[in-house]
């Protein structure tokens, strides 16, 4: 499993279960410069680059003299004071931010969300953790440390004198467990929002603004790639921050009623799926520039002036993917230590439900976004093509499999491979002898089709005998196709399928989901590029390997399940054509 984030991360301070509060460390589990300028209640640093720290010349000198090494993330002191918590005898507990899907043995699989006991975090990429009673290595990067590692104990009162029972887990002034474990989850939720926004006011400032006065090195249409609309997230961020300080209780954090926050911004946060969506293309466009010495050191050169902590700009750059996932992690333990009878609890709950909407409807759009390359490869290993691409109206892949078409007049029978997109129906031919090659034949319009279920027997519009039989029939231009599959619960998976394939055309109108011709385009030059000349295109079996990839950990639960069904490659009878072939004269030695 690749780990989808470019550095280690701990995205929880270790102060939330730990006594000593280890000096210098920030949100992001790395050491944070001494002399990097410091947030405090909320109030932005205004320091502005001075010309004290010296040229930017002096500092590309000083960087190729220097022992730092370009992208390294530096810190590692978060792993040790892990590792010291569990040599004495402390329990550590991780939460899981995404899906770990594992089939070696020595690994430790998990979904989002699980709680995971870390028993050993010396390796800074992979940890050892066991959940119940299955232990394995699982990604560091996968998970993020619990705010208050100790469960409270509700349900156990303690007998004190007097033989009265009493909650006798109180922190301070009459503070009980649960309020203190809200408490810190408060704490956690702005202080990570503050450091968050010293991260954004760091990149916008120290990076683009420099990137600006540099016309020679950089076009507008670079710094978009690079840096997405990172500008509209800190704009937005520091709105939200000035609305969570104010219902933040300093005297009493337990008391805060921060969930009004979440509902009021839950909109403006969509802003992050564009954002997400352009970060592997940031990504891309980062590697590239990082093998040219002059881009490494005036990146260097920026992340100095400006004072930010030793981690290169891509690891900078992965954190707003990072936060928009965190707030529902976030809501559910604030939920969680949140009495119902508490002023925030409904707004809270109410939040967290808000920000899963946001972020599964981030994911959704970022796995069709991955889609569309996979659709574009597709098509390039299709023979033949004829009309436009399949980009231009579908972007999903809802069902495929093999079905007997039926075309008048003389009602013949032709067996095809069929593949439903939203909008179209793709219809093409396996090669005679490489049955992994397959040629184009022709399309349907699925917007003006309704689907008819067909009973066994003879069917009177073709006069024929059918069985496992479904039509689709234009309601404008009265044609009709008839469908055979080959067992009755394969009709009933195209049935179902033709429901998801009107469904998510539905949802993509509500939602306002579309793809930009520049995407498409992009897509096709780059299926375009992976295809040599005189290669075979079913060497590596594209349109069958295409299916593999369709499952996702991620669809939205509360969206309506757009299933991709997955088939096998259809069985065949052992074929007799060779040794047909053989018993020709011509062909005998």
């Amino acid at each position: 499993i690749t780990s989808p984030v470019a550095f280690d991360i701990l995205p929880l301070k270790l102060h939330s279960f730990s006594k000593s509060t280890p000096t210098g460390l920030d949100c992001v589990g790395c050491k944070r410069r001494v002399s990097a300028p410091v947030i405090t209640d909320g109030g932005l640093d205004k320091t502005a680059l001075t010309d004290d720290v010296g040229s930017e010349e002096d500092l590309y000198e000083d960087f190729r003299s220097s022992a730092h090494r370009y992208g390294h993330p530096g810190g590692g002191g978060e792993q040790l004071a892990i590792n010291e918590l569990i040599s004495d005898g402390s329990v550590v507990y991780a939460e899981a931010l995404w899906d770990h899907v594992t089939m070696d043995d020595q690994e430790l699989g998990f979904k989002a969300g699980d709680v995971i006991e870390v028993m050993d975090a010396t390796n800074k990429e992979w940890w050892w953790g066991r959940i119940l009673d299955s232990e394995g290595w699982f990604p560091a990067s996968f998970v993020r440390l619990r705010v208050n590692q100790d469960e409270p104990m509700e349900d156990y009162p303690l007998k004190v004198e007097g033989g009265r029972e009493e909650d006798s887990r109180r922190f301070g002034m009459g503070q009980t467990t649960k309020d203190q474990m809200r408490t810190n989850v408060i704490n956690e939720i702005i202080s990570t929002e503050r450091d968050y926004i010293k991260h954004l006011k760091d990149i916008c400032e120290g990076y683009i603004k420099q990137c600006r006065k540099r016309a020679d090195m950089f076009t507008e249409e670079q710094l978009k790639t690079i840096f997405g609309n990172i500008e509209d997230i800190y704009r937005c961020q520091k709105k939200f921050v000035k609305a969570l300080e104010k219902k933040f209780n300093k005297d009493h954090p337990h008391l805060s009623e921060v969930g009004s926050c979440f509902l009021e911004y839950q909109t403006e946060f969509q802003i992050y799926s564009e954002y997400c969506n352009n970060h592997p293309n940031a990504c891309l466009e980062l590697s590239r520039l990082a093998k040219v010495n002059k881009y490494v050191y005036f990146f260097e050169a920026c992340r100095l002036l400006q004072k930010m902590i030793d981690i290169s700009l891509d690891g900078f750059l992965l954190t707003p993917v990072q936060k928009i996932c965190k707030y529902p992690l976030q809501l559910a333990e604030l939920l969680k230590y949140t009495n119902p009878q508490h002023r925030d609890f409904k707004d809270v709950e109410a939040a967290l439900n808000a920000m899963k909407n946001v972020a599964r409807l981030i994911n959704e759009r970022k796995r069709r976004l991955e889609n569309i390359d996979k659709i574009a490869q597709w098509q390039s290993s299709i023979e033949d093509w004829e009309g436009e691409d399949v980009l231009v109206r579908s972007s999903e892949l809802i069902y495929s499999g093999e079905l007997a078409k039926i075309s008048h007049p003389q009602a013949k029978s032709q067996q095809r491979m069929f593949f439903l997109f939203d909008h179209q129906l793709v219809c093409c031919k396996k090669d005679l002898l490489r049955r992994d090659i397959l040629y184009y034949k022709s399309r349907i319009s699925m917007d003006d089709m309704e689907i008819l279920d067909v009973e066994d027997g003879k069917d009177k519009d073709f006069n024929i005998s059918v069985k496992n039989a479904f039509k689709l029939h234009c309601r404008d231009t009265e044609e009709v196709h008839l469908f055979c599959a080959k067992k009755p619960e394969q009709k009933q998976r195209w049935l179902k399928a033709f429901e998801n394939e009107r469904r998510q055309v539905q949802l993509d109108q509500e939602t306002g989901f579309s793809i930009t011709e520049v995407q498409k385009k992009q897509a096709m030059l780059n299926a375009s590029k992976q295809h040599h000349a005189g290669k075979p295109k079913a060497v590596t079996r594209p349109y069958y390997e295409f299916l593999l990839r369709q499952k996702h950990p991620t669809l939205p639960s509360t969206l309506p399940q757009q299933q991709v069904f997955m088939l096998a490659e259809p069985k065949r009878k052992p074929s007799n054509f060779w040794q047909n072939i053989s018993r020709l004269t011509p062909f005998r030695k």
